[in-house]
């Protein structure tokens, strides 16, 4: 089935998707120490330039970093409302958190103040002793703190469920020595 591309559908999906504020949210799995599953919701901040590698953020503090050092396979669920397209992508996450990454740089003048902040309050999953709004604003940078790291998922399997239509549609994606192959399955 070479003519199915699911980069290209989950941009389409993002496209059609757009109007849509929650579109950007999708749910990561890791793997905790005691191999127990770890699920949340964080924010697609776009693809890494010249690559399919889905970019997010998360504070180097974050309890997700440290399960990514033990297991780095995670796997993303999106969900598109407006299309009814479900997306789950299996992969490698790594962490950027180096000081002359230009798209680390990128992505941090990208966010908004708001978003900037939160890398500034106290230790994330810490006990609380302070609320954010106890702390004083901070002068925000330009260049990132050095708890702000981006965090990449590189896909190498990919399943594209589509729910609207009749009959629905399912592509299962591989990356099989460095070429993508994809299999239409049943829904």
């Amino acid at each position: 089935m070479g003519l199915y591309d699911w980069q290209s559908a989950l941009k389409e999906a993002l496209r059609k998707n757009k109007r849509d504020a929650h579109n950007r949210y999708l749910q990561l799995a890791t793997v905790r120490e005691d191999g127990s599953p770890a699920n949340r919701t964080v924010v697609f901040r776009g693809f890494t330039e010249n690559s399919s590698q889905l970019c997010m953020v998360t504070d180097l503090r974050s309890e997700k970093l440290a399960e990514i050092a033990l297991q780095p396979m995670g796997e993303a669920c999106w969900y598109f409302t407006n299309t009814r397209e479900q997306f789950r992508l299996r992969g490698e996450l790594t962490a950027d958190g180096a000081s002359d990454s230009v798209q680390r740089r990128a992505t941090w003048g990208n966010l908004s103040d708001a978003a900037k902040a939160q890398f500034f309050w106290p230790e994330p999953g810490a006990p609380l002793t302070s609320t954010p709004s106890d702390v004083p604003a901070p002068e925000l940078p330009d260049t990132p703190p050095n708890d702000f790291v981006l965090l990449l998922l590189a896909a190498e399997e990919v399943d594209h469920l589509r729910l609207r239509g009749t009959p629905q549609t399912r592509f299962r994606s591989r990356l099989v020595d460095g070429l993508w192959q994809a299999t239409a399955v049943n829904p």
